[in-house]
């Protein structure tokens, strides 16, 4: 990890503002409930290393997720890179936002020569196999979802809120609200009742809001007791 780049200026479709929110909020909201959190790892624009035969080849997601390993590189350290040979463990999910010029790239439409790195589609569904692929169009609003079946993405319908993964018992899907400032519609993952999952921001406000409703709950009676 620490013998690897973990950053190419010069590669396109380079992080704007949207590429910092929308996977933050991604992180704040996927918490399988069958998994402690220091047992998942969410990386966001980060390089993800896999195939040791060409170890300076990668993809940098702009998100993905991988179950079962420590949230930290040996369990004290924060990752530079992901090593897909070094972890053992390749991601469960992957997210790509399309930005301008890296919708081919994303899609799998480009081809590639034979001495050059395969293209993310190639990368997340031949050599990786990641169980579940994501691209989202902020422009159009599109989301495109994929799931790996009989090795080949296979497109999947959207039910609902948005498309539900049994494995991790949370789904995907496209919310609209505010999240730092900005009302529009977001990435973001649900619980099996529909309910979209709170940032942890959200989570201190709803234990304040309860906590003053019982505050209130407790004053009114003592108000009755007096009266009575």
């Amino acid at each position: 990890m620490y013998d690897l780049p973990s950053d190419n200026p010069e590669e396109p479709g380079l992080p704007d503002e949207f590429h910092l929110l929308q996977p933050e909020l991604l992180r704040n909201t996927f918490r399988p409930p069958s998994y402690n959190f220091d047992r998942v790892f969410t990386g966001s624009n980060l390089n993800l290393y896999y195939n040791p035969l060409h170890p300076q080849w990668y993809k940098r997601p702009d998100w993905f997720a991988v179950l079962g390993v420590s949230r930290f590189y040996q369990e004290t350290e924060l990752r530079l890179s992901y090593v897909t040979w070094q972890e053992g463990t390749n991601p469960f999910v992957a997210i790509e936002l399309i930005s301008p010029g890296t919708e081919n790239e994303d899609l799998g439409k480009n081809l590639r020569e034979v001495n050059q790195p395969p293209n993310i589609w190639s990368v997340y569904e031949q050599i990786l196999r990641i169980p579940y692929y994501f691209v989202y169009n902020r422009y159009t609003n599109e989301l495109h979802c994929f799931g790996l079946m009989l090795n080949r993405y296979q497109l999947l319908p959207i039910n609902g809120l948005g498309v539900w993964l049994e494995e991790v018992e949370l789904g995907l899907g496209l919310w609209e609200g505010e999240y730092q400032g900005l009302t529009r519609l977001w990435l973001r993952w649900y619980d099996r009742d529909n309910n979209w999952l709170p940032t942890s921001t959200e989570q201190e406000k709803q234990r304040a809001d309860s906590a003053e409703l019982e505050i209130a709950r407790l004053r009114q009676l003592l108000q009755e007791k007096e009266i009575s």
